[in-house]
């Protein structure tokens, strides 16, 4: 009797799920434009989040083939489970809804073909047409996917711009927020989670919230960044026993196997807004404290995924992370903040990346100060691994040299890395807020009298030779680290503004390089030509030899600049780093090649830093 009763329960079972599996319908949504996020959603096995045989992210895997009519390109889409397919306002755990996104790099007609093998939808095809992007100003559908074209910059495919970067690399616990589904503190007294309340003020009608209203602190802040002229921010989407502990993208803190679709799809949602803003999504993929069984804490190491390998939890988490939001137009996968895996490790781990995402997005390595000989040096001219890497340091004094060292050393290799400072400072200070934020003067005079007090750079120091001192290398750009010790911190910022001068600079210096027209990616770091052979903080040069000439000036008294080898006249013109503006005429309007020749004094405070461009 007890068989009988188990065996009717155990078919009644098989039938429901069978009853709830989809028809094998397939629905394309969203603006059927070039560059915009065109989304395909089969409605197919039903499944719960937390289903262990099969499990939806392991066992069924979705993927989907989009060919232009043309026959390129011709991408393999990995797909996901959605659960209802709209979780991200209803919670939902459980669904038939699978999803693939692309972003189709061409008009046209496109075509699609599902694989999902083991089930009655594998081999689903059918076509849609694809029209002309109406996106306009900073909007990335305007511009086309960022692509890694073998340079140390790298380039939009729509338009052909050469990208370069500012933003914020604070907080790494960006995604620790009150507003997502499945979201809680591990340790609320170090690290509690976000409210971003203070850019609530910068959300905008027509905006996207999610269930009622939520998200707008968040958005805000995207919204914000981009008002002030930023371009990328990041965050660790995993950092389980870390120093956050408060984000992870799976159902629990504890089970590494099945992911959160309400939670994700609210990611989703943001990611989505930064691309419509410009944003450059830096995704450090995991802490240092969790990437490997060798963790510095007994907590992260148990976090680690596949203890540092690359195993069934790591393929699982990096496929759902480029399944979900690999169709964003401008992204770096960074393999690991202050990265401790071994060269194998992190060559397996790349090459994963690489062999998933159907985009080819930048994959880079942020390993410490210390051990980027030993780490970098291993894996440079690797093709098939990194084509970027994103550089850490312990004062921002030292920012132009190392960045300059990995851009040098990677081009002569044959093989050119996209060379970011991200992390600027000392661990206590990094880039510290404005001087008169709430709360730095008494940060400054605790820290000046404390037993051991760490130094803090000033904002024009970070403007000089954290901002300056990387693009005058030839790196891509910054992104600026908030430190541990000074208010709105690496872990618990939530307020932006509190930045809001080093934003204003940055702008200023990329609207430069944009608004001048010089071919600052086919210029090469020069600083010899001024008298720095040492390459200090002194002054730097970016030159296109015999063409145009580019100098950075912290302070301008006797700057002379080297032209033996160039032949006519050139003209120079001067543009101010603080207040930005127009190129402006100074002592000397012009300057013939053939040797040494002064660059004058400026049209106003000769003691302020000064660029000067020659051409």
């Amino acid at each position: 009797m007890k068989k009988s009763l188990f065996t009717a329960l155990l078919v009644s079972s098989i039938w429901l799920v069978h009853a709830q599996a989809g028809d094998g319908s397939v629905n394309i949504s969203g603006e059927l434009k070039q560059w915009h996020k065109v989304t395909l959603t089969l409605d197919g096995p039903f499944a719960k989040e937390t289903d262990t045989a099969p499990n939806p992210f392991i066992d069924q895997q979705m993927n989907v083939r989009f060919t232009h009519e043309s026959g390129s390109p011709d991408y393999l889409v990995p797909g996901y489970f959605a659960a209802d397919g709209n979780a991200g306002e209803t919670s939902a755990t459980e669904g038939s809804k699978w999803r693939a996104h692309l972003s189709p790099d061409k008009k046209g007609d496109w075509s699609y073909a599902i694989e999902f093998k083991g089930t009655k939808f594998d081999g689903i095809k059918g076509s849609f047409k694809v029209g002309k992007t109406d996106k306009k100003g900073v909007d990335l559908r305007s511009k086309g996917r960022l692509q890694y074209v073998g340079s140390r910059y790298l380039r939009h495919a729509g338009s052909g711009e050469w990208f370069l970067k500012a933003g914020a690399d604070s907080p790494e616990t960006f995604l620790a927020y009150v507003d997502f589904d499945g979201t809680r503190a591990n340790n609320a007294k170090k690290c509690p989670l976000k409210t971003w309340e203070a850019h609530s003020k910068d959300w905008n009608p027509g905006d996207p919230s999610w269930k009622g209203g939520k998200g707008k602190g968040m958005i805000g802040a995207i919204n914000y960044l981009a008002g002030k002229g930023g371009n990328a921010f990041s965050f660790i989407p995993y950092n389980a026993g870390g120093d956050g502990d408060n984000v992870w993208p799976h159902v629990s803190r504890a089970d590494k196997l099945h992911f959160d679709c309400s939670k994700l799809d609210q990611w989703g949602i943001v990611f989505d807004h930064g691309n419509a803003k410009g944003m450059y999504l830096h995704f450090k993929l995991q802490e240092t404290e969790n990437d490997d069984q060798r963790g510095k804490n007994e907590g992260g190491k148990k976090m680690a995924l596949d203890k540092g390998k690359l195993g069934v939890e790591r393929k699982a988490y990096l496929r759902e992370m480029i399944a979900r939001y690999g169709h964003n137009l401008a992204l770096n996968w960074n393999i690991g903040e202050e990265n401790t895996q071994s060269i194998e490790e992190i060559i397996d781990q790349a090459k994963f990346i690489r062999a998933t995402d159907p985009y080819g997005h930048n994959v880079v390595l942020h390993t410490y100060p210390n051990q980027q000989e030993k780490i970098y040096g291993e894996l440079m001219g690797k093709k098939d691994v990194l084509t970027g890497v994103s550089i850490q340091n312990s004062a921002v004094k030292n920012t132009h040299r190392d960045a300059l060292k990995w851009v040098t050393r990677s081009e002569a290799s044959g093989h050119p890395w996209v060379v970011s400072s991200d992390e600027s400072g000392s661990a206590g200070a990094g880039t510290p807020p404005d001087p008169d934020w709430p709360g730095m003067a008494e940060a400054r005079e605790a820290n000046t009298k404390s037993e051991k007090p760490i130094y803090m750079p000033s904002i024009d120091e970070v403007r000089a030779q954290t901002l300056w001192g990387t693009l005058m290398a030839g790196g891509t750009g910054v992104e600026y680290y908030f430190g541990y010790k000074f208010p709105q911190n690496d872990l618990n910022a939530e307020d932006w503004r509190s930045r809001d001068k080093t934003w204003d600079y940055s702008r200023i210096a990329l609207d430069f390089f944009r608004s001048e027209k010089f071919p600052f990616w086919e210029m090469e770091n020069s600083n010899a030509l001024i008298g720095n052979e040492q390459n200090t903080n002194d002054g730097y040069c970016l030159s296109q030899a015999g063409k145009t000439y580019l100098v950075y000036l912290p302070k301008v008294a006797g700057a002379q600049l080297d032209l033996t080898g160039a032949k006519g006249s050139f003209k120079v013109q001067w543009f101010n780093p603080r207040t930005g503006g127009k190129l402006q005429k100074g002592s000397v309007a012009k300057v013939k090649g053939g040797g040494k020749v002064s660059l004058g004094n400026p049209p106003a405070d000769p003691d302020q830093d000064w660029v000067v461009l020659v051409k």
